[in-house]
């Protein structure tokens, strides 16, 4: 062996020393399972080719982990070893342990097809649970494969673990020891986290979140006080057995591995629904695929399947090597976690003016995609994480998922190597050395795209670019939103046509959409001049339009339509809102702080303004004061609801007369509904309304009520 291969075993050790006394022992681990693997392996190869360097003590050679001060430690009557791995993404993995198998066993080409049991490769911690004359005794982790630790009374707080065995028709063994996965469902975990949030907030000490559900059950079936194991949601999947009763002492004579995953069943024990019988390597490739579809719509996190040897007799044919059995593999799928460091981070702006800081990262292959960019969602988040320029991060991808960094993964300190013989000097270079860390991040006060000022209102995470309709990185959004059907109603300006627009750059801002030719329009991809035409006429034709359309059309934040029909009935002009103080906007109906606050911005800025007055020179234009205004207020402080056909009047045209007279249009039925409008075919609201006693009427007598002013009998007594 070289001096360069002596040095990277020696690191190699080390390294797996420190991240298996992290995962086992503190269950804090600081790199992915993927990464822990292919250190492994690296290992596995470095001392297949020299075995004279095989040392007792190699990772290689035992499982990993020790007994926590604290818990008793126990033994396991049958070692609990963990299986080998194969990473490989495609079919060869399961090719490959086939191939092994039929070796190992000298079945012929000819001879049929092995069968094998496909299961769930669960990511959870490993359990032990001793039964004897059908009464849980012990509970017991893996440990290091020979000795585990005592954890009975955490184990019994989980439902899901009988406490008593009742086999009916199947009768209980002795002596049973059964072995399985204790794990966290995922809608129990944000559960939990959430619970941990809202602790953390009232000022509890010493709470945390969790990143992932693997680390919060590994964290709960390992506390001392069981009450906290009580108060963490955990749940458990039994795969196979330990120690049982043998067949010539009154026990089963099992002849497979299914046949044990029934008994377990049987005897009252869960078992994942997702275990196949597979016939060769074939079904096997079709198992995996099929798991890794639904990976990621499961309820529990996998990484894998496992694939097993069904015949019993084979199994122990087969028997094991070192630390694995030969008749049994894992089968990875790719890692949705990975490590890789940040080369930088960047802010982008989102079409509706979010900021989010995205770190830019050295390659990594994650969840089946290279991956360069990770979100790190807020800065909150960044300061929370500590990330900063030069780490070393841990980066998350599960399926579609946007990656994000999970992490900051600290740098180990320096170990001694062992000492030259020539020198007495250590060989081993200081390759954990942390590199030099950037400064902590800071989210800029102006927007990195047009440069308008940065804001974050009270009680949000998010900072937002206040650039609005000037805002570039904003346009597409501004554009689509000024052209939807509620607001300036451009029928044919959607997605791909204003996509083409502004990256052309035909369009920069809203009043370019009224200076665009008949050239330029039919220029475009899939657009024809008649469709060309039919646009430019939907643009003359929107430049008519009423005060409230215009208002909710600017995309001011916080103002919906019933806003901007509020905020147009009560200053009745453009110009007066634009120049009204915050005092004035609080004056308005059902408009706060914050609403009021976000309009008052959006005016402050010079280039909203000038927007404006140039759609207004552009002929867009509205009637200010006029009916909207001054009609009879005969439903104000009323909340109406919609539902159903009505006979003369759309939704739109009934949630407008309703608006106009001062009335709210809810689209949900509650105990602070005044009256619902029911037509044709109402459906679950008409039912909603006479379960709570709301009063119920017809458009008749709606329109009858805005005419008179007199209330519908039916509202006799109601009142804002």
């Amino acid at each position: 062996m070289s001096l360069n291969e002596q040095q990277r075993l020696h690191q190699l050790r080390e390294l797996l020393h420190h991240h298996a006394h992290l995962y086992y022992v503190l269950d804090a681990p600081e790199i992915p399972d993927a990464e822990y693997d292919r250190l492994f392996q690296e290992l596995q190869a470095l001392e297949a080719a020299h075995p004279e360097w095989v040392t007792p003590d190699s990772p290689t050679q035992r499982v990993g982990g020790r007994v926590l001060d604290g818990f008793e430690s126990v033994r396991h009557r049958v070692p609990m070893l963990s299986i080998r791995t194969e990473t490989d993404t495609g079919a060869n993995g399961a090719e490959a342990f086939d191939a092994r198998v039929r070796k190992e066993l000298e079945v012929p080409e000819s001879a049929p097809a092995v069968d094998y049991v496909a299961e769930p490769k669960f990511d959870g911690l490993a359990i032990s649970l001793r039964y004897e004359s059908g009464v849980l005794v012990l509970a017991a982790t893996r440990g290091d494969g020979e000795w585990g630790e005592d954890v009975t009374q955490n184990i019994r707080t989980i439902g899901q673990v009988p406490l008593r065995l009742d086999g009916g028709a199947r009768q209980v063994p002795p002596v049973l020891e059964v072995r399985g996965e204790v794990y966290m469902r995922r809608d129990d975990f944000e559960a939990l986290n959430q619970r941990q949030r809202e602790r953390i907030a009232a000022g509890a000490r010493n709470e945390k979140t969790f990143v992932n559900p693997r680390n919060a059950a590994a964290g709960a079936v390992r506390q001392l006080d069981p009450a906290i194991a009580a108060d963490r949601p955990l749940s458990f999947f039994a795969y196979g057995l330990g120690e049982i009763t043998p067949a010539d002492a009154g026990g089963p004579a099992f002849t497979t591995h299914l046949e044990v995953l029934e008994a377990l069943r049987a005897w009252g024990l869960p078992v994942s629904d997702r275990v196949a019988l597979c016939r060769g390597a074939s079904e096997l490739v079709a198992f995996h695929r099929r798991l890794g579809a639904e990976r990621d719509a499961l309820p529990f996190d996998i990484d894998g399947a496992v694939y097993k040897v069904n015949r019993l007799d084979w199994q122990r044919a087969l028997g094991f090597v070192t630390r694995e059995p030969r008749w049994a593999v894992a089968h990875k799928y790719p890692a949705q976690e990975q490590m890789t460091t940040v080369l930088g981070i960047d802010v982008q702006v989102g079409r509706t003016g979010k900021l989010t800081p995205v770190a830019k990262l050295a390659p990594v292959f994650v969840g089946g995609v290279t991956v360069t960019n990770a979100t790190l969602h807020n800065e909150d988040e960044v300061l929370r994480k500590d990330v900063r320029v030069g780490d070393t991060v841990m980066v998350r991808r599960a399926g579609d998922v946007i990656p994000e960094v999970v992490s900051v993964v600290p740098p180990i300190s320096a170990t001694p190597g062992a000492p030259s013989a020539e020198t007495g000097e250590s060989t081993q270079p200081d390759l954990f050395a942390a590199p030099p860390r950037g400064p902590v991040f800071q989210m800029p006060t102006s927007c990195p795209v047009c440069g308008s000022a940065v804001v974050r209102e009270p009680g949000e995470v998010d900072h937002r670019c206040t650039g609005g309709l000037f805002c570039p990185a904003q346009r597409k959004q501004a554009l689509l939103h000024y052209a939807q059907r509620r607001a300036m109603d451009i029928e044919g300006l959607g997605d791909k046509l204003v996509d083409q627009l502004v990256e052309a750059q035909i369009v920069r801002g809203l009043p370019d959409l009224y200076r665009l030719g008949l050239n330029a329009l039919a220029s475009l991809d899939r657009m024809a001049e008649k469709s060309a035409n039919n646009l430019l006429q939907a643009l003359e034709t929107s430049k008519h339009t009423t005060l409230p359309r215009f208002l909710f059309s600017l995309g001011i934040r916080h103002v919906g339509e019933a806003t901007a029909k509020d905020l147009a009935r009560h200053f009745g002009s453009l110009d007066r809102l634009m120049d009204a103080t915050v005092d004035e906007l609080l004056m308005v109906r059902d408009v706060g702080p914050v609403v009021a606050d976000s309009i008052h911005t959006f005016f402050l800025q010079p280039h909203n303004r000038e927007v404006v007055a140039q759609l207004r020179a552009c002929g867009v234009h509205w009637e200010e004061g006029g009916a909207a205004a001054d009609a009879p207020q005969r439903l104000a402080g009323l909340t109406l609801v919609l539902t159903g056909t009505l006979p003369t009047l759309s939704r739109d045209q009934a949630k407008a007369l309703v608006e106009a007279a001062g009335g709210k249009v809810s689209g949900s039925v509650s105990k602070k509904t005044h009256c619902v409008v029911a037509g044709a075919e109402a459906g679950s609201k008409l039912d909603k309304a006479r379960e709570l006693g709301v009063p119920v009427i017809d458009e008749a007598a709606l329109q009858a009520w805005l005419a008179t002013g007199e209330p519908p009998a039916a509202l006799a007594g109601v009142s804002p």
